[in-house]
């Protein structure tokens, strides 16, 4: 295994790393180091939890000039919660080797970010919507960056990003360096790196095995009404220390927090319809173990990087082995264990073995605990049975020589003798004289 140093991380940095606890590079980072040092556009494909943002932070770092006060550097991320995760990365490391940094998104108060983009951070991370609208303002200024990194590619075209993010690249540097990070490859993300990039070294990280080998999965058979009790029997059965509930909408992930609350459970909801500063204090909330169950929609999928979450339940199904993979991917991070609980009903099993196609492995399938408890029952009855048996075989009596030579089923009889025979005959044909007799 290689090591940050071989990889000609700066020795600093690799101490902010260490005392991360981060020892050795990911696969994704082993391979796009290099590239991205080496100064070409780079196509990396990998799935979530793979280590991809210090794939692209360190030797970014390493190319940013301290000493020159102009944005060199712009990481596009899809949603809020992805872009103040890089930035605490980006800040650890930044401190490191003096590179300053903002992070801006749709939500905060843009006079605020007008005055800090005025200190001329280095590296800018942002969402497409915000970022557009200082460009369009003329409060930002791109003209310099020439290192630009597209997170979550195939997410943004999903939330319908791709036209902000081709402007956004129209307005920096001619010569840029483009680093394109996608779980998937849609036809539209390929024709993006087609106008855009020159020659990009193209690294593909088979992820989904690396991602889930850490993570139990569970199918659990179950109907609409009877959802939210398999839920909380499942709650209570494990008692996790942190669990995240999946939802397709914000009104569902905001009925099963309720109802989940009405029950006395430790919850809140994350969703499009809070506010910024209230999905800053629902998860500072969770990730110090304030709450126990975050219900959430597929916004916080992706990019949220949280301790000790040791459960993920998809309440509802989800739609492709995309989404399965990166819901899942909230749990068993930094070499932990998690367990990945899906719910489905008789309709959605098709919607089943297609995900199951996409990670290629089959998904076990758990029963509910009455359900055990019943089979266990039901095999001690047939044990108690079997011991019976096996005890009145012992009290039977020895059969006769007859049944050592010709088996047990003549009962020590011997059916085929002769004189048995010949007296059998004797007794039929006196049986038909005396009733011939008895007519006449």
């Amino acid at each position: 295994m290689t090591s940050f140093k071989e990889l000609g991380i700066a020795a600093e940095v690799c101490d902010v790393l260490r005392y991360q606890g981060i020892k050795e590079p990911t696969p994704v980072q082993e391979q796009a180091i290099p590239v991205v040092r080496a100064g070409r556009d780079c196509i990396a494909q990998a799935q979530t939890g793979t280590g991809k943002t210090l794939a692209f932070l360190l030797p970014i770092f390493e190319k940013i000039k301290p000493q020159a006060d102009v944005a060199q550097a712009l990481v596009i991320t899809p949603t809020r919660e992805l872009a103040i995760q890089i930035a605490k990365v980006a800040k650890s490391v930044g401190e490191a080797v003096g590179v300053s940094s903002l992070v801006i998104y749709g939500g905060q108060d843009i006079e605020r970010q007008k005055q800090k983009l005025r200190r001329h951070p280095q590296l800018i991370i942002g969402t497409p919507g915000r970022l557009l609208d200082h460009l369009r303002r003329g409060t930002i200024d791109l003209a310099q960056v020439n290192k630009v990194v597209l997170d979550e590619a195939d997410e943004m075209l999903r939330l319908g990003f791709i036209e902000d993010v081709e402007t956004l690249l129209k307005a920096v540097a001619a010569d840029r360096q483009l680093l394109l990070f996608s779980a998937t490859m849609p036809v539209r993300i390929k024709a993006l790196a087609q106008q855009f990039m020159h020659a990009p070294a193209n690294i593909e990280v088979k992820s989904e095995h690396i991602t889930l080998d850490a993570i139990e999965q569970v199918i659990v058979d179950t109907t609409e009404e009877d959802k939210l009790d398999r839920l909380c029997e499942l709650i209570n059965q494990d008692n996790p220390y942190l669990m995240m509930v999946f939802c397709h909408t914000k009104q569902r992930a905001h009925q099963v927090t309720m109802a989940l609350a009405a029950r006395g459970y430790l919850v809140d909801e994350l969703h499009g319809d809070l506010s910024q500063v209230q999905r800053a204090l629902v998860l500072k909330r969770f990730r110090t173990a304030q709450l126990q169950i975050l219900c959430a929609t597929d916004i916080a999928a992706r990019g949220l990087d949280i301790e000790g979450v040791t459960h993920v339940v998809n309440y509802d199904i989800p739609h492709d082995a995309e989404s399965y993979i990166h819901r899942i991917g909230r749990t068993g991070r930094a070499g932990q264990t998690g367990k990945a609980v899906t719910f489905v009903n008789a309709r959605q099993y098709d919607l089943l073995r297609r995900i199951e196609s996409g990670i290629r492995s089959r998904i076990r399938k758990a029963h509910a605990e009455r359900h055990q408890k019943h089979v266990a029952k039901q095999q001690k009855i047939l044990q108690e049975i079997r011991a019976k048996e096996a005890e009145h075989k012992k009290k039977k009596k020895p059969l006769s020589k007859y049944a050592n030579r010709k088996g047990a089923a003549h009962k020590g009889r011997n059916t085929r003798s002769r004189r048995q025979a010949s007296a059998k005959g004797r007794s039929r044909t006196n049986l038909g004289h005396r009733s011939k007799l008895g007519r006449h």
